[in-house]
This record gives structure tokens, C-alpha cells and sequence, in this order.
């Protein structure tokens, strides 16, 4: 644990809520067209209609904001589900969530046509309950219950079957079939400031509430008949995180697609940092989580500039080694 004391962590957490609003107005300045400070500032007190004053105002700042409120809420559910399942690489992709998610948001697309923020949103979560509700089930059937292990299994099964259905999906509808593979690929850009005031209230749901039972996750993470002879009520709380988890896995992807890697990582750099107590490992997360986003979304303007290359890959080339090594030292999720 890098910083041991109250104070520590609370300057900390600090350093990181400057880091991350830097990075947000990096995102806002940075990219193909060629913008500074000034141009954003004139942008919003002094707007004269230019290309360069529409490209910050419909295009980037919503993007830095998307990217922001996606990374944090990938990074606190990774940590809801890593306490929950005692899994060191639980996180909503690996799991499955984001995949039955993310099909759930092609069927509306492919099959019904839905074009509507509203349609998206609903769909969005009733596939991550599915795909969460699913797994769950599978990874408790036969001999010892629910293992880390057989947890893992059946989330690689569920997202392996949920992206076959989708790919199947894309067969049926050529002409969607790029919108489509991108969006899949996990993408902050070209996504409207609309849809995230959309589900920004059941994200929010889930922010507040991943702080309000942080300190219940402390005894939670002791064990669970340590817990209840501590008298926590562990069913509730596990049905709490449950849906904690899908208004902030679901929420997610409506908005930006499956991006993977980001409830791994993140969770894992926190601990590193603060440590095992969740009232501060939840906004410490949140807060890294928005930073990683942020970052990987920049590089990705420049790696393959003038084309870009999809946030949801940057994150993957991140994530997959971190992902390895975890997975090679078998560290215990707290």
C-alpha cells in the first residue's frame, strides 16, 4: 500500500481529481484538428461558429465526458465484483455483463430497428441482468458452489456465446454491419452529449450506492460467516452489488459499447495504492478509472492518425498483459 494514512489517501485522491480534469481538458484541445487552450476557452464564452469552436463544443466535450463517466463506472463495478466473487479478474467483460449487454443493444438494432436513446438504454440493462443473472447461476451449479474459477469459466462461456449470437446478428444486416463492429469495439467518439444525460441518473444510482454500502463491503470482504456473525445481512448486500453492477455495466455500454480490461486493472492499482478499505477504494477507483479512459482515448487519436483506432482496443493492448500477469501470480481479489 503506497499511501498508509488518512490524510495520505485524501491527498491522494486529490492529486487524482486533478489529473483526471488535466486529462479531460487534454481531450477537449487535442486531437486531428489542430485546437489550443485559447480556441477552447473562446469556444464556450465567446463562440463564433467556426469548425474549430463546433469540433470542442459538439464533439470533444461530450467525448471527454463519456470517456470520464465510463471509465469510472467500469472500474467501481470491477471492484463490486471482484469483492463479490473473491476473483481477482472478475470485471464486467470477463464476466460476460458487457457482452449480454452489448447484444442485447445489437438485437434492438438489427431486429427491431430501434433508433431511440430510451430503447437502447432498456436493452442495454436487461442484457447485462441476463448475462450477470447467468453467469451467477451456471458458475454455483455442481460440487463446491460458486468458485472463482468456475465463476471465471462460465463468464467466458456467457461471453463467448453472447458474441457468437451477435456476430451471427451482423450476418443478417450488411448495411449496419459497420456502425455496428465499431460501436462493438467499444468507442467514445461520435456519441452525443444526449445519451449520456440519459442514463447518467441510473449510473449516478450506482455511484451512490457503491459508496454507501463501502463500509458493508469491508466485513463482506472478511468472509461471509464472518460476516454474518458480524450480523451483516449478506444476501442483501450481494443483491445490492448485483444490481449496482448492471446499472453501471448496462449504463456503460448503452453509452459507449463493451469496453473491456478497465474493471480489471483499475481496481487492482487502487488497492496498490490506498489499500483494502472500500471507502476509499470505490472513489479512488472511480476517479482512475476516468483517468485510464481518458488516456487510452487520446493516444488512440494518434496512433493511426488521420484514422482512429476504437478506445475499447487501446484498452484491450493495456489491459491484456496486466490481465496475464494477474492471472500467473493467482492474486487474491480483497
Amino acid at each position: 500500500m503506497l499511501l498508509k494514512s488518512s490524510s495520505l489517501k485524501l491527498a491522494g485522491l486529490l492529486a487524482a481529481i486533478i489529473l483526471m480534469l488535466l486529462l479531460m481538458c487534454a481531450s477537449v484541445i487535442f486531437g486531428y484538428t489542430d485546437t489550443n487552450l485559447q480556441m477552447a476557452i473562446d469556444a464556450f464564452t465567446n463562440n463564433n461558429g467556426s469548425n474549430e469552436h463546433i469540433i470542442i463544443q459538439m464533439v470533444r466535450l461530450p467525448r471527454a465526458l463519456i470517456a470520464s463517466v465510463v471509465g469510472a463506472s467500469l472500474a467501481i463495478a470491477g471492484v463490486l465484483m471482484q469483492t463479490l466473487t473473491k476473483n481477482p479478474l472478475a470485471s464486467p467483460g470477463i464476466l460476460g455483463i458487457n457482452a449480454g449487454a452489448g447484444f442485447a443493444v445489437v438485437v434492438a438494432i438489427t431486429l427491431f430497428s430501434i433508433d431511440s436513446t430510451q430503447g437502447f438504454n432498456a436493452l442495454a440493462f436487461l442484457g447485462a441482468a441476463v448475462a450477470a443473472i447467468s453467469v451467477y447461476v451456471i458458475g454455483s451449479v455442481g460440487h463446491g458452489g460458486l468458485t472463482p474459477m468456475k465463476l471465471t469459466l462460465a463468464g467466458a462461456a456467457m461471453a463467448a456465446m453472447f458474441s457468437s449470437f451477435t456476430q451471427g446478428l451482423l450476418v443478417l444486416n450488411d448495411a449496419l454491419l459497420d456502425q455496428v463492429l465499431f460501436w462493438l469495439a467499444g468507442s467514445v467518439s461520435g456519441r452525443k452529449l444526449e445519451t449520456l444525460v440519459s442514463v447518467l441518473p441510473y449510473i449516478g444510482v450506482g455511484w451512490l450506492g457503491s459508496l454507501m454500502i463501502s463500509g458493508k463491503m469491508n466485513i463482506l470482504a472478511m468472509g461471509e460467516d464472518v460476516a454474518k456473525g458480524l450480523g451483516l445481512n449478506t444476501g442483501f448486500i450481494k443483491i445490492a452489488i448485483g444490481v449496482l453492477v448492471i446499472l453501471l455495466a448496462g449504463g456503460s455500454v448503452a453509452v459507449a459499447g463493451p469496453i473491456g480490461f478497465v474493471g480489471i486493472v483499475v481496481p487492482h492499482i487502487t488497492r496498490s495504492i490506498v489499500g483494502i478499505d472500500h471507502r476509499w477504494v470505490i472513489p479512488m477507483a472511480g476517479v482512475l478509472g476516468a483517468i485510464l479512459l481518458l488516456a487510452a482515448d487520446i493516444a488512440a487519436r494518434y496512433l493511426l492518425m488521420p484514422s482512429e483506432v476504437p478506445v475499447g482496443v487501446m484498452t484491450a493492448i493495456i489491459g491484456t498483459p496486466f490481465f496475464i500477469f494477474i492471472a500467473r501470480k493467482g492474486f487474491n481479489a480483497r
